[in-house]
């Protein structure tokens, strides 16, 4: 099996560019921080503490999620329940930066992704993919932007979706993001020795998926 890891900052295009070249190359496309989001929003809607070991491990026991594809595309179901619709909010974004912060958390959801790279030809696209999850992946790619594009695109996004919120609160979250990410304890958000760094700043999203696409069919 052939594994390509894609790390990076939030809203830098992960899993969308990750997306369409495992598509274009007959991947699998694994969105691991959607597994993070699925755990951040069953702990806002059973209102549990996550700093509270003990109600976050009796959450975890009582959690049960699974990927699976639908019409091609990636869906998390949680306890049965496709919850791809409710996971984009900028509430579960927060959450959950902070609870992938949590050994126990990352301990539960390790072992799903690395089955997965096991059985199938994947692009998984995460945090910490090419350093924790995937270390001897075939491939490893930092994805990354200036935090004032990833801003702006996110900004965008939100104002397609008829949401109301300002660019400054946008790239405010952004920042506070980068550095949640970048400074917890376990698996912080950082380039592998052996990646390869991709700046999409000045690329559209046409030209970031062709760079993509070309570093890993060199490996190929």
């Amino acid at each position: 099996m052939f594994s390509v890891a894609i790390d990076g900052p939030s809203g830098a295009g992960k899993s969308s560019i990750s997306k369409t070249v495992a598509k274009q190359l007959g991947f699998i496309h694994i969105d691991t921080g959607a597994l993070y989001r699925s755990l951040a929003l069953t702990a806002i809607e059973n209102d549990v503490n996550t700093d509270n070991e003990i109600s976050l491990k009796k959450l975890l026991n009582s959690t049960k999620i699974e990927i699976t594809f639908i019409n091609g595309s990636q869906a998390v179901l949680l306890n049965g329940e496709n919850v791809m619709g409710k996971i984009r909010t900028e509430e579960v974004s927060m959450a959950a930066s902070k609870i992938s912060k949590i050994p126990m958390v990352r301990s539960f959801l390790l072992d799903l992704q690395r089955e997965i790279a096991c059985r199938n030809n994947v692009i998984m696209d995460g945090r910490d993919i090419g350093t924790v999850v995937l270390p001897n992946a075939d491939v490893k790619i930092f994805l990354t932007a200036s935090a004032e594009k990833r801003a702006e695109r996110r900004y965008k996004e939100l104002l397609e979706k008829n949401e109301k919120i300002e660019y400054n609160v946008v790239l405010e979250d952004v920042v506070k993001r980068d550095y949640q990410d970048s400074h917890r304890e376990i698996a912080p958000l950082k380039p592998a020795e052996d990646s390869v760094i991709v700046d999409t700043s000045e690329m559209d999203f046409e030209q970031s998926v062709n760079a993509i696409k070309r570093v890993i069919e060199e490996k190929l």
